[in-house]
């Protein structure tokens, strides 16, 4: 996923795309809907990188990927209880809640550490691939997937011993991968050939590829094991297409925000949730049908708050943010930062909005 340092701008143009076979209509903005902000969170950070967020619902956790630790955060008090060090160019956390473990992808250290989540302490590191992203746990097999931007692969090892137990080539750059364990199936966003790649869990082959087009530079993705749905946040036209993961097809899509980056399903009340950074706003849709998706809110967020996590237990959402020294008038806009200043030292914040279900109307 997309790091501030990381330019938007390799992410491809393409035309607003199509809602069978229409163009799919402007969203129009909604500061009513559903959500609402509840606070903000401040965190004391040198840094003010950061990447993926996860809720762990069961622990009440949040972990947080910024710059060289994992920030964690008390769901249940919104309080910093702790952080991993030693994660240098950190993109992401999973947990493995029956081993007491947690895995951090370290991007710059082409590794993953492996931590005692009682402790925080780290016990071991695995090599991956280069620059490994987004990191997830396939709880069948028991084993971690992350995905590697530089090298294009997919590394696998046993989650219990961290040993090696495969190398998946992919021919694209991975950004996002979730898993349908019933079908036997992993399911990787490519972000640069606009493709959804298939892995067979037991082979560890890629068995499948489907295109996205006209969609394109797929970043975050989210699932819905009900119907069989995945959503894609296609920044290379500011979309959200909704995908049948059965056949490989894409069956709707509504706009979003531009500067698109994490994607989130709520199965509780099948609202699905794309944040843009650029344009300081998450797009909330509710799944209608497994052919149809409505745009129920344009929540305002802030500018550069576009990696987001849902705890599907509370129905809350957290984005990371920090804020921005506002640039000089006339001066050029930065790359990747969307024409905002240089952050702010010490200004790294959680965004916390809460669900209203009468207001979902």
């Amino acid at each position: 996923m997309k790091t501030p340092a990381r330019s938007l701008a390799c992410l491809l143009a393409v035309v607003a795309a199509p809602l069978f076979g229409a163009d799919a209509p402007a969203a129009a903005p909604t500061a009513s809907g559903p959500y609402k902000l509840l606070k903000e969170i401040a965190v004391a950070s040198d840094s003010t990188a950061w990447d993926y967020l996860t809720v762990d619902s069961e622990s009440h956790r949040l972990y947080i990927a910024n710059g060289t630790k994992v920030i964690v955060i008390d769901t249940a008090t919104d309080a910093v209880v702790g952080e991993v060090a030693d994660t240098p160019g950190v993109h992401g956390f999973a947990v493995a809640p029956k081993l007491g473990r947690g895995f951090a992808s370290n991007g710059r250290g082409n590794n993953v550490s492996v931590v005692d989540l009682k402790t925080l302490k780290t016990l071991s590191k695995v090599e991956t691939g280069a620059n490994p992203d987004w990191i997830m746990l396939e709880p069948s097999q028991n084993e971690i997937y992350t995905c590697n931007g530089t090298s294009k692969d997919l590394s696998v090892f046993a989650a219990d011993t961290g040993k090696a137990v495969a190398t998946i080539a992919l021919g694209g750059r991975p950004e996002t991968a979730m898993a349908d364990v019933s079908l036997g199936r992993i399911y990787v966003n490519l972000e640069d050939t606009n493709e959804v790649a298939v892995i067979d869990i037991k082979t560890h082959t890629v068995a499948a590829r489907w295109p996205i087009a006209p969609h394109a530079g797929a970043t975050g993705m989210a699932i819905d094991l009900a119907h069989k749905r995945l959503f894609l946040g296609a920044a290379g036209g500011n979309t959200m297409p909704m995908l049948d993961y059965t056949t490989g097809k894409v069956v709707a899509s509504v706009p979003t925000g531009t500067g698109v980056d994490a994607t989130a399903f709520d199965p509780g009340t099948q609202l699905v949730f794309s944040s843009g950074g650029t344009a300081g706003n998450v797009t909330v849709a509710h799944e209608d049908a497994p052919d149809k998706l409505t745009v129920v809110q344009t929540l305002t967020t802030t500018r550069g708050a576009k990696t987001m996590a849902l705890d599907p237990v509370t129905h809350k959402i957290y984005l990371a943010a920090v804020n921005y020294v506002a640039p000089a008038a006339g001066a050029p806009a930065r790359g990747g930062r969307g024409g905002r200043g240089a952050a702010v030292p010490g200004s790294f914040h959680v965004l916390v909005y809460g669900y209203d279900a009468a207001a979902k109307k």
